[in-house]
């Protein structure tokens, strides 16, 4: 590999305006794409096999029309007054009308005694479409939001939920600006200079634009859930940023050792970008692996996170040595002395210094780290799972206040109602069934209201409401839908069968076919890890280390979500105003994102000790050796991919939250901890037997991640020499790259 990645460096920067014109081309490309084919993503979800989901299918086909998005309108009088004042009424009355005749409605209910509460302030009405939230056009939103206007005017207020309204306050910023100017910061303070800094993030932004154009052209031919874009966003530009550092960091020490330039690039991208090709490989691997959890919206997620990663690695091995080639020998001068000194190599660095204090008492190291992560993951004991209401949604939003006045007016089990569906084929008499099983579930305790719905023409389908007396979250209202379906069971000897599905009931499915999917994810991705590292360091436990590091780094990412966004501890402090159990599928999406980005580390940190070790054999001594080579960079990468990470938490939307919080405290620890601190106590401990391998075994194939098969370099004979190469003179390019 790395004599294939010597020659293609060497070719781009050589041939680096053919480069950049097709990385041009292709943005200009996916940019007509995009602009020409993009449609709305959707925040639905569908997870196929489910209860729940076979309830809504029926319903589609019984009761054509109900599987399409519903809006509720829910309006509050001003304090000391009620809505059935006359002139409300009024307003109430026009609305309806107004509505009605609104494109895409079927129809609209509401507004009535029935959906009025107790102390007549607050009352909600329904909105059904014959299209699902996607298909809903601006002049059908228009329509809804019209009614507010006038209603507002008289001091009512007016929210919204059901998805097809969705209003936030908007932030003063966007937040990936946050985190793109601290990374610019973190990269000229450690390559020491304002060009050379602004190359990786060049390459994280044109991989990312490149990546969401792409995902917009996708939308064309398949509908996206609406996170896949911000977490390839969030992705994209963590992994562009540190796989370009990875390969400019090593090309910018390779100059001050005395390299000429195009050599250098070529050295550069052989070796480091071995590393980057490899960490690439396991993160597209890993988002992949998402479709073995088998939830649609999961595995798009996971291919569009990876398409852009997949990107961002061929703009590093391209673009980055073409950009080098157009700087040649000024991205090691800075006119900011401060920096330059920066950036110049120490007699002591902080590498060498920091191997020094974790190997110095290695058995006292290991037992702090993991004392400290231990204390981080302890409260993923206490870890719920499911998909957030929107009362957990941030109080800027009219979904989450439509939340807030519908519980006070009705009570909290009103805004996670259920559906159950009675389906008896062959039967004519559902309507007289349902009445029977509204009168039973009555009697129910956790049940405030169980009342028959509808019966198709037909006869042989039937729909009930029941409104829980417990919230869409709690853990009351999930044991309510275990409860129901087990008595549905008993319905089958009747030849009735019963689905029941709404959005907590969807909640629960989601989870249990998550929960059901997480132990072989995390089997295979340990399996994965083992390996691929297998091949790389050619070791045993070298590989056996990096798989409990990442359950470690896991286990505290997970274990910090849940104190903040479960617990509710430090919530004010990253704006999440309520709590609520976990996302169902973050704990699958966090294992395949951080174990590519943990590889990351494991592979730039301890492939220069093994590069070290290759060189002198002992091991204790290539400890440090490496880190002084390494220790720089992978803190620099760190920082940035937290800072990425960190800065989608301060964002509107709860989801993203929780991604951004999980992924930024999962590589600090792993970056930091795990791999920077832990690693080498562990490898101290190990010795010589770390890079022990089984006879067996040695007929692997070799992938010479650290570029031990490259020719020594040619000796270099002035500026003339390199000006020759550097322009692609053949007889000095056939000297230089002869093996």
């Amino acid at each position: 590999m790395a004599n294939l990645l010597f020659r293609l460096g060497g070719a781009a920067a050589r041939r680096r305006w053919l480069v950049l014109a097709v990385w041009v081309a292709v943005l200009a490309a996916v940019g007509v794409g995009a602009a020409t084919l993009a449609q709305p993503t959707s925040s639905a979800i569908t997870i196929p096999g489910t209860e729940s989901q076979r309830a809504i299918e029926l319903l589609a086909t019984k009761f054509p029309g109900t599987g399409g998005a519903s809006a509720r309108i829910v309006v509050a009088a001003p304090a000391g007054h009620t809505l059935t004042e006359s002139a409300y009424t009024t307003l109430a009355s026009d609305a309806l009308a107004a509505l009605a005749q609104a494109p895409q409605v079927i129809s609209v209910t509401g507004f009535t005694k029935a959906t009025l509460s107790g102390d007549k302030r607050i009352a909600y009405a329904d909105v059904s479409y014959a299209v699902a939230v996607a298909d809903i056009t601006d002049e059908a939103k228009d329509a809804l939001e019209a009614i507010a206007a006038p209603a507002r005017a008289a001091g009512l207020q007016v929210e919204f939920s059901g998805g097809v309204i969705s209003t936030t306050e908007e932030a003063g910023s966007s937040s990936e600006a946050y985190g793109v100017v601290i990374a610019y910061l973190v990269l000229a303070v450690t390559l020491g200079g304002l060009l050379i800094a602004g190359m990786p993030l060049l390459n994280a932004l044109v991989g990312v634009a490149t990546g969401m154009l792409g995902i917009q052209v996708i939308t064309g031919f398949v509908t996206l859930n609406a996170t896949a874009p911000a977490l390839a966003t969030m992705l994209g530009l963590a992994v562009g940023i540190d796989y370009a550092l990875f390969i400019v960091a090593r090309h910018r020490q390779q100059l001050h050792d005395g390299m000429a330039v195009h050599e250098s690039i070529a050295t550069a991208t052989a070796t480091a970008g071995s590393a980057v090709v490899f960490a690439g490989v396991t993160v597209v691997i890993a988002l992949c692996g998402l479709a073995v959890a088998g939830i649609p919206f999961l595995t798009v997620m996971g291919l569009c996170a990876a398409g852009t990663v997949t990107i961002t690695v061929v703009l590093a091995l391209t673009l980055i040595p073409a950009l080098l080639g157009f700087a040649g020998n000024r991205i090691t001068r800075s006119r900011i002395a401060f920096l330059h000194r920066r950036a110049e190599p120490q007699p002591h660095p902080f590498g060498t210094r920091w191997a020094r204090i974790a190997t110095a008492r290695p058995w006292l190291t290991v037992l702090a780290c993991l004392a400290v992560v231990g204390a981080m993951a302890f409260p993923v004991l206490d870890m719920r799972l499911g998909l957030p209401s929107d009362g957990t949604k941030s109080t800027a939003s009219t979904e989450r206040r439509a939340y807030d006045l519908l519980a006070a007016g009705f009570g909290a089990g009103f805004n996670g109602p259920l559906t159950l569906v009675l389906s008896g084929p062959g039967r004519t008499d559902m309507k007289a069934v349902s009445a029977q099983a509204a009168t039973m579930l009555q009697g129910d305790a956790d049940i405030a209201v169980a009342v028959a719905a509808a019966t198709n023409e037909a006869g042989d389908v039937s729909i009930l409401s029941v409104i829980p007396r417990s919230g869409p979250d709690s853990e009351q209202t999930k044991d309510l839908v275990r409860r129901i379906r087990a008595a549905g069971e008993q319905a089958k000897q009747a030849g009735i069968t019963a689905y029941v599905t709404g959005t907590t009931a969807f909640n629960n499915d989601v989870s249990d076919k998550l929960s059901s999917a997480l132990a072989p994810f995390l089997i295979l991705i340990v399996v994965l890890a083992l390996i691929l590292l297998l091949l790389v360091f050619r070791s045993i436990l070298v590989p056996v280390k990096a798989a409990l590091g990442f359950l470690l780094s896991l286990g505290a990412s997970m274990g910090m979500v849940t104190l903040v966004f479960q617990q509710g501890h430090l919530g004010g402090l990253l704006g999440v105003e309520a709590s609520g159990p976990i996302l169902s599928f973050l704990p699958v999406l966090v294992i395949g994102i951080l174990f590519g980005l943990a590889m990351d580390y494991e592979v730039f940190l301890v492939s220069r000790i093994k590069e070290a070790y290759t060189h002198h054999g002992d091991a204790r001594r290539a400890i440090t050796d490496g880190m002084r080579d390494s220790a720089r960079v992978v803190t620099a990468a760190g920082l940035i991919m937290t800072a990425v990470f960190a800065a989608f938490i301060f964002g509107d939307d709860a989801t993203i939250k929780a991604i951004g919080l999980a992924l930024a405290s999962g590589v600090a620890i792993d970056a930091f901890l795990v791999r920077m601190t832990l690693v080498p106590a562990v490898l101290h401990l190990l010795g010589r037997s770390a890079w022990w391998l089984p006879r067996w075994l040695r007929r692997l194939p070799n992938v010479d991640i650290e570029g031990a098969e490259l020719a020594t370099p040619v000796v270099h004979t002035g500026s003339h020499a390199e000006a020759r190469l550097m322009a692609g003179d053949p007889a000095v390019t056939e000297t230089s790259e002869r093996r």
